[in-house]
């Protein structure tokens, strides 16, 4: 059995910061938090990370962080791009914006050939996460039927800021402790008594309950999620794509819950009580790097994160 392999969802980088030299510090050192994931990976055993980029941002990458992480563990880079598509699609005319988590997963497949951990390259998932994934993903799961994959779910109420509105896929839990659905809710708020969501601009609002667990993107998968995947993306492009196609992407969530509903595979849900860390707005910026802070002091981490490495 091949070794668990990170793979981290980084082509959006550029976009959201609009310069990679921009990306923002939180650690005393200038610690990125994919440093603190990646340090939390490392630590948990993996010892190789794939960061899925694009082309356009590959040089500033690679000077910023994919060279200094180099020195710690072993890296590839796997890109995602717009026209690579399945033999016979083609790019919607006018279309700039990328296809979607999926989209990413997929590009990384010549890279990937056991089990994988995929992670969002800007949000802070503790130390916790990646020991649990890390540890399911190295216990050989049993061939043919369904495809057995994993996730780390967050209690909502540690992940949803106290101001403003985000994303986060909420998901049933089965008594199993299996994922029975996920849904991506937008317009996501927190409360009193959990969260709320609204589907129609803040109309209408449903209530989450403090102890639901919603998906921050932390997944356990291994080699046979392409061929399911590249089957359902292609279903997306025929069915789904032409009724936006400017804007529509297919996110890892979508698909995970289109194969539970066709039975095609089952999600472990493996509970996380660590808080979820994000910068979705400027103003996170200042609770995040608080929060970076508290863990060095209270020896969590090393300060600064990363030893040193001594030349040649």
């Amino acid at each position: 059995m091949e070794k668990p392999v990170l793979a981290i969802l980084a082509a959006g980088i550029g976009s959201r910061y609009g310069s990679l030299k921009q990306i923002d510090a939180v650690g005393a050192n200038g610690e990125l938090i994919m440093d603190y994931s990646i340090f939390d990976a490392v630590e948990a055993g993996f010892e190789k990370v794939v960061f899925i980029i694009t082309h356009e941002i590959e040089r500033g990458f690679k000077e910023v962080i994919g060279g200094r992480i180099g020195r710690h563990v072993e890296t590839a880079y796997a890109y995602q791009e717009l026209d690579s598509l399945p033999a016979g699609y083609v790019v919607p005319e006018g279309r700039k914006k990328p296809w979607g988590t999926t989209h990413a997963i997929l590009s990384a497949r010549d890279l990937i050939g056991g089990p994988f951990a995929v992670i969002n390259a800007d949000d802070y998932y503790g130390p916790t996460a990646f020991r649990t994934i890390y540890n399911w993903l190295s216990v050989p799961r049993r061939e043919g039927g369904a495809l057995h994959f994993a996730m780390v779910g967050y209690l909502i109420e540690n992940t949803v800021p106290a101001r403003g509105r985000v994303t986060r896929g909420i998901c049933e839990v089965d008594k199993r402790g299996y994922l029975a659905r996920i849904a991506e809710r937008r317009m996501v708020e927190k409360t009193s008594t959990g969260a709320r969501y609204s589907e129609d601009n803040g109309e209408t609002w449903s209530g989450v309950p403090a102890g639901t667990l919603v998906s921050m993107n932390l997944w356990g998968l291994n080699d046979r999620f392409f061929a399911e995947s590249e089957l359902n993306f292609k279903e997306f492009l025929d069915n789904v794509l032409p009724s936006n196609p400017m804007t529509r992407e297919y996110p890892v969530p979508e698909d995970i819950d289109s194969q539970l509903r066709r039975g095609r595979s089952d999600v472990e849900v493996l509970s996380c009580l660590d808080t979820w860390c994000g910068i979705t707005y400027k103003e996170d910026k200042t609770t995040v790097t608080e929060a970076i802070v508290r863990k060095h002091q209270e020896g969590i981490y090393p300060t600064p994160l990363w030893k040193p490495v001594k030349p040649l």
